[in-house]
């Protein structure tokens, strides 16, 4: 029995969900997506180019086509309730509700639920709604403090006081902010996503993976959305344990949990980014949604049938029978704009080199009469697969350095020499 699926959301995460989603025999697919992003409308039999955020039109469209289903990839559309709107019309969703996706949307709320319930793995921090309140707490600190916008910031907006500014800049971050911030102690370590699918009470996860925010080769630059990420044929990452993720898995349902027991039962994908610490896994942030670009990591990967998880999740009767995930490595490749982030350059030409094996995952790219061209975020992404992470690496960059144009990427993404470092750092620490 066919069902139709409505996916919204145009960047390279949604496309990786279509992808996955059209593998399906039974799935139909419908797109929304801002921009019309060729890899998820070459997939749909539908299609709305129309914002997220315009629910009446989501709804219109949903409706209409008569979706059955919706999978919600962006966090802007869960914040602004998309997902009980849907509801409301009969349309379930893989997203939390408007109250479910505050672990995502609102940062003072993630925090404060944590500590009220003594959920492990939560930092010391303050919560401020003052600008003068804050930066007399950041004058009168001792060490260095994690800058946290409460809302949402698109993955850019934290800063780092003794890393990307001093005292002082770290005030007139503050300021520019209108002081509405978390201020929490600075965690060092390594940095891992833990991603799970979960169907408001039952919890299964998928591999690890590792995100590189900085725009450079070697971690240097301003933060980006992620510029790659790459998982091991494990699952795991070599820097963490099997109790340092069993730990981080505790957490995770520790906080699906805690949300149930509230009345806001969490339904979707929950995303765990953590640091492991000298001490054990600790939390950076929970996102309510497939990371971007983990989702093209983990859902290259994915062996069920995930139009059946989808029905699995809506149904509450998930397990982990239902999920099964290659046993092989990746590596993602986003490859972006000359000049991005800061003043990406738009409107460049790209060409495609051949034989490659790679999965292409479009992101932000303009398609006109067969010619593609770059937009002012990351453009598109390249997964490699195989046996070990070197093999995946190798055929991640052979496809991005097959695109010429006004483009570039990080070739030490999923490197070997990038990985021993991080093993390096973790040993130092413990």
């Amino acid at each position: 029995m066919t069902m139709k699926v409505l996916v919204i959301g145009g960047g390279g995460r949604e496309h990786a969900i279509a992808r996955a989603l059209s593998l399906s025999e039974e799935v139909i697919l419908l797109s929304v997506m801002a921009k019309r992003n060729p890899g998820i409308a070459s997939l749909s039999s539908d299609v709305l180019i129309e914002k997220e955020t315009s629910i009446p039109s989501v709804l219109k469209f949903a409706v209409s086509r008569g979706a059955d289903y919706a999978v919600i990839g962006p966090e802007a559309p869960l914040e602004a309730g998309i997902v009980d709107r849907l509801e409301e019309r009969g349309i379930p969703c893989v997203g939390p509700t408007l109250k479910a996706a505050l672990l995502e949307t609102d940062k003072a709320f993630c925090r404060e639920m944590m500590q009220r319930h003594g959920i492990p793995g939560c930092p010391h921090y303050r919560t401020f709604y003052s600008s003068g309140d804050a930066i007399g707490f950041i004058r009168d600190y001792e060490g260095d403090l994690a800058i946290k916008p409460i809302g949402l910031t698109g993955g850019k907006g934290v800063r780092i006081m003794g890393e990307h500014m001093d005292r002082e800049g770290a005030v007139a971050y503050v300021r520019s902010l209108g002081g509405n911030v978390v201020l929490e102690e600075r965690l060092v370590g390594e940095e891992f996503t833990l991603q799970a699918f979960v169907d408001g009470k039952h919890i299964v996860p998928m591999p690890l993976v590792q995100d590189h925010k900085r725009a450079f080769e070697g971690d240097q630059g301003p933060n980006t959305g992620g510029m790659g990420a790459y998982s091991m044929p494990d699952h795991s990452l070599p820097f963490v344990t099997d109790a340092d993720r069993g730990h981080a898995f505790d957490i995770m349902k520790e906080v699906v949990k805690v949300m149930e027991s509230a009345g806001t039962p969490y339904r979707g994908v929950l995303y765990g980014q953590f640091m492991n610490t000298a001490e054990g896994p600790m939390v950076i942030e929970f996102n309510a949604r497939f990371g971007d670009p983990e989702a093209m990591n983990v859902l290259s990967l994915l062996e069920s049938d995930f139009g059946s998880i989808v029905t699995k999740i809506v149904s509450g009767s998930l397990s982990g029978n239902d999920v099964r995930f290659a046993r092989k490595a990746t590596v993602c490749k986003y490859l972006v704009p000359d000049g991005y982030p800061e003043t990406p350059r738009t409107g460049e030409p790209l060409t495609f080199g051949t034989g490659t094996e790679a999965l292409l995952y479009y992101a932000n790219v303009e398609e006109k009469d067969g010619v593609f061209y770059t937009q002012t975020s990351r453009t598109l992404a390249f997964v490699g697969i195989g046996d070990s992470l070197n093999k995946a690496e190798e055929s991640a960059e052979k496809a991005a350095k097959s695109v010429r144009g006004r483009v570039r990427h990080r070739s030490d993404i999923g490197t070997r020499a990038l990985l021993e470092k991080r093993i390096s750092h973790m040993k130092e620490l413990r």
